[in-house]
């Protein structure tokens, strides 16, 4: 067993993590740390849930506090960049206790919400920014932040950003960092254009990877079920989302989760669902919800596109149940990988059509996964669902909810425009501004509003990921 304190972190920041339950190092933290403790540049390649986010915060945190050099408006020290704003927020909430044990502040840059937030948190100055590369640049641009007095660069998931297009970004934001800052670079393969970046950017860097066997995770199961009508798919999937554990049900397309989501929460089944079109503050609040426990008001189920498959990381979810197989093996190692993480058990279950059984194999084959196309059988329900959670009835419709339905329903004007009762000359006369006039001031408020945290819908997306 090798403590942090073994490998040189900071008293008060192995306490930190040590309130948090995390008292043994990874093996990508125990490879890593020493050299990044140090100030090395260095190349960490490791799968999603090998520790990777403290293996950088650490080294990130501890440097910036044992510097002489302190933060200016607009100028952070640290950077971190990241391909989605779901990964970027839960890298940040993983940083901000270290850093607030340092006095460090922290804050996230990405799109999809409004900017004056984040322009306010540069004014006011940030030592450690955590940003999608989209977002931070329009920032650069506009001279809200400046990347000059930049002294720890973390890069996360370089092969996701390669995947999404980002790496013309994600070089022009490198070179607007010192050359002579410490960079760190995690990606779980190095194609498509990463080893280029690593060569151009890392000086003299150490590398270090983490095998498979190495990972800190437990038995992952994989089943494949072969149902022979969409009918009977629609019952599997529901059956396997009734259960008392976490789980994360996977679709292609966002009208998909969305609407999956409803049909699960309409059968007695609390479902959220999170995906590209979703704003940030109902992201947030989703991902929130499956977060919680269900005594606090969470739920078990979520129901997710691709978006989840990397940035999301909850704790113990028991199930990952491909309702939709994904296009590629990636994809589907990526998806699975929600579950059975930190030493936790976990199962995967891919719903198979007869006509996508061969693309299935396929896909099985070229992700090294060994199962067996299995019939459905309620013996394998039960087995995968030994224990179902208590049905809950969906929430009543609201009196104003039913109101407003009612009023579409009925003629414009209802009673008073029949003919018993015609409507008297005052009543014809027309208002300036009237009702209407004020509905919109109040849409406009809630627009307002949107500009907070969260940020709404305000902000100018390229897209939802990478911004």
């Amino acid at each position: 067993m090798t403590s942090f304190l073994d490998l040189g972190v900071p008293a008060d920041l192995a306490a930190v993590l040590a309130k948090d339950g995390k008292t043994e190092a990874f093996a990508i933290q125990r490879d890593t740390l020493p050299d990044s403790l140090g100030g090395r540049d260095l190349l960490g390649r490791g799968r999603t849930g090998s520790g990777k986010t403290i293996a950088f915060a650490l080294p990130l945190v501890a440097r910036l506090a044992s510097s002489s050099r302190k933060s200016r408006p607009g100028h952070p020290r640290g950077l971190v960049l990241a391909p989605t704003r779901e990964l970027a927020t839960q890298i940040a909430a993983t940083i901000a206790p270290l850093a607030e044990a340092k006095g460090l502040r922290v804050t996230t840059v990405f799109g999809g919400v409004s900017q004056r937030p984040q322009e306010q948190a540069m004014r006011n100055g940030v030592d450690i920014v955590v940003a999608c590369p989209g977002r931070l640049e329009d920032l650069m641009k506009q001279r809200v932040v400046q990347l000059d007095a930049v002294e720890v660069t973390v890069l996360d998931e370089a092969d996701h950003m390669a995947d999404l297009g980002f790496l013309p970004g994600v070089t022009r934001i490198l070179t607007a960092t010192p050359a002579g800052g410490q960079r760190l670079l995690f990606s779980a393969t190095l194609d498509r254009g990463i080893d280029t970046l690593a060569r151009r950017f890392l000086s003299n860097a150490v590398s270090h990877e983490v095998d498979e066997e190495s990972v800190p995770v437990g038995e992952m199961t994989h089943r494949v079920l072969v149902v022979d009508s969409t009918d009977n798919k629609t019952t599997l999937v529901r059956d396997l989302a009734s259960g008392t554990g976490r789980r994360i049900l996977f679709t292609r397309t966002k009208h998909q989760a969305k609407k999956l989501a409803k049909q699960l929460t309409a059968a007695g089944i609390p479902a959220v669902d999170l995906h590209g079109n979703l704003s940030q503050n109902a992201r947030e609040r989703n991902l929130g919800a499956f977060s919680s426990a269900p005594e606090d008001g969470g739920v078990r189920v979520l129901v997710a596109t691709d978006v989840a498959a990397r940035g999301v990381h909850v704790d113990n979810v028991d199930l990952v149940v491909h309702v939709d197989p994904p296009m590629e093996h990636k994809a589907y190692l990526h998806r699975s990988g929600r579950t059975a993480r930190a030493g936790a058990a976990g199962t995967v279950v891919t719903v198979v059509l007869p006509e996508q059984r061969r693309d299935v194999k396929d896909l099985l084959r070229k992700a090294a996964i060994t199962a067996a196309l299995e019939p459905v059988t309620s013996d394998a329900v039960t087995e995968l669902v030994p224990e179902r959670a208590p049905h809950v009835r969906p929430a009543p419709v609201q009196p104003q909810q039913q109101q407003r339905q009612s009023s579409k329903q009925r003629p414009a004007g209802g009673e008073r425009n029949s003919a018993a009762n015609p409507p008297s000359r005052r009543s014809r006369r027309p208002r300036s501004g009237g009702q209407g006039g004020q509905g919109a001031t109040a849409g406009s408020r809630q627009g307002g509003q949107g500009g907070s945290r969260s940020g709404g819908q305000g902000g100018r997306g390229r897209g939802s990921q990478g911004r």
